[in-house]
């Protein structure tokens, strides 16, 4: 008798405590279930880069800053940089989702370097008639193919067994959005009655366990997998499949009991961001190269500094900020592209002549450029470790290329007919043309107008404007831009013409 009166006595009360919870309103019961939770809306568009990734660190940190636990990414790309895509993956899988709950929301399509961003997040959401998949790896200019193809794809689908691990999306298919040799079925496992997904090779065995007889295939080994949003809910890889967002932030409310505090904020990337991003492509930054190189032929070819001469140094300094500012350029190689432009005005306008000064400074210049081409700290050397270090250094060769060409294309026709156009004739020197004995013609200007008049070699003259090693001399009534043999020569110094090459009139000191 005394042990049921002590099990009565505890019991009771825990009954009175249930009685008490049940003769609460719904509302207070629906309060203690849901709790008021932030969100915030990333906008991810366009081709995935560094300064995409530069542009989704600094916006996820200011959500998570204002308080935001729910980081939904609205994705719409078709694709981009392979290490870009990496880094942003690694961000949301070893960074992010410590901190809050990451969401990519598929507004059009999260195709290649998209669907590795995507499946790090730690849920998908997708608008009807969406996609997303085919993450072969290419190369711009270049086809990959046996061991080439293989190491690039290698490390790709390992960052997607990452993502389908880290979030419990299924490996196989996500594997198969990368390889072609990739065969996937489908087979329902009795006794969860879930289906499963499996490369050919690691089928179950098992009959009892899975109904092999009605295994489908989902992937041949001859394609790579892209799935629409209903194929994507299908097979797991997206929770939902919505209509707008509104419909999406619903589901996450119900799924895990929350309410979420007003509209969620929306972060889109700002113009400065989009302007780095749009001058670091491979088109924009060819273009800006072959400008540049063709400023400072223009500048070579004409007295005084000019236009051109300006244009080049915009160029220059467009180039190296944009590196900078994305973190492809570190304060080291900017300072050995400045190092390299100093030592050469050095050269061009303090010493006479083109010696070791000149040389260094062409190397700095050199080294400068060819380690914006890779991402490295400033204390390894600028050289590719990985393959998307290769895709991205081969990427930027391109450029380089590509305006070298154009600059070569455009300096030969500035050349052949630019002095034949009267209005801007005076933008660069006339090549001279060879006459009867040594006599040939030089552009030069004397008054009242420029004309060109006839000089030969051995002429004496005076020299109008200090040779730094060019300048100005005067021969008769005619005054020339020539260049000083090895020396420099002050003004009203007697120059005899030593030589003359094209449109470089060479003179040395007559007194010698």
């Amino acid at each position: 008798m005394k042990r049921l009166l002590c099990k009565f006595a505890m019991v009771l009360p825990c009954v009175l405590f249930v009685l008490a919870g049940a003769s609460g309103t719904e509302e207070e019961v629906s309060s203690l279930d849901l709790s008021p939770t932030k969100a915030a809306v990333i906008v991810c568009k366009g081709m995935i880069d560094d300064g995409l990734y530069k542009s989704i660190q600094r916006r996820t940190e200011m959500a998570l800053d204002e308080g935001a636990e729910y980081l939904v990414y609205e994705i719409s790309t078709y694709g981009g940089l392979l290490q870009s895509g990496d880094d942003i993956s690694k961000y949301f899988i070893l960074d992010v989702a410590k901190k809050g709950k990451t969401v990519a929301y598929i507004t059009t399509e999260a195709i290649s370097a998209g669907a590795m961003i995507s499946v790090s997040c730690q849920d998908i959401i997708m608008l009807e008639n969406t996609t997303i998949g085919d993450c072969a790896p290419m190369q711009i200019g270049a086809k990959l193919e046996g061991v080439e193809r293989e190491k690039v794809e290698s490390f790709t689908r390992a960052a997607f067994m990452r993502a389908a691990e880290a979030n419990r999306y299924p490996e196989a298919l996500l594997k198969a959005m990368v390889s072609m040799q990739i065969e996937v079925y489908r087979v329902k496992n009795l006794e969860s009655s879930e289906y499963e997904f499996y490369e050919t090779d690691k089928l179950p065995k098992d009959a009892n366990q899975y109904d092999l007889q009605n295994k489908e295939l989902i992937v041949k080994d001859d394609e790579l997998l892209t799935l629409t949003a209903s194929q994507a809910f299908e097979y797991g890889i997206a929770r939902a499949k919505v209509s707008n967002l509104e419909e999406a932030m619903e589901f996450l409310a119900k799924r895990d009991a929350v309410t979420f505090v007003g509209e969620p904020r929306v972060l889109e990337t700002m113009w400065s961001e989009e302007m780095v991003r749009w001058l670091n492509s491979p088109a924009v930054m060819g273009v800006l190269i072959m400008l540049a190189l063709l400023g400072v032929y223009i500048e070579f070819n004409t007295p005084g500094v000019g236009l051109a001469g300006l244009v080049a140094v915009i160029c220059f300094a467009i180039i190296i900020g944009s590196k900078y500012l994305v973190g492809m350029a570190n304060w080291v190689e900017v300072a050995l592209f400045v190092v390299g432009v100093l030592l050469l005005l050095v050269e061009i306008f303090v010493l006479p002549g083109f010696g070791i000064a000149g040389f260094m400074g062409i190397m700095c210049i050199l080294a400068g450029l060819f380690g914006m081409l890779i991402k490295n700290p400033p204390d390894k050397l600028p050289w590719p470790q990985t393959q998307p270090d290769w895709q991205i250094f081969i990427d930027g060769i391109w450029a380089l290329s590509l305006g070298f060409v154009g600059f070569i294309i455009l300096a030969w026709l500035l050349t052949k007919y630019l002095p034949k156009l009267q209005f801007l004739s005076g933008l660069i020197l006339v090549p001279a043309a060879a006459k009867r004995g040594g006599e040939m013609e030089v552009s030069m200007t004397a008054p009242p107008e420029s004309r060109t008049m006839d000089l030969n070699l051995g002429d004496i003259g005076e020299v109008v404007s200090t040779l730094r090693p060019a300048g100005k001399a005067k021969f008769d009534e005619k005054i020339v831009d020539c260049v000083a043999q090895a020396e420099f020569l002050e003004k009203g110094t007697k120059v005899e013409i030593a030589e003359i090459h094209g449109n470089r009139v060479i003179v040395k000191s007559a007194e010698d």
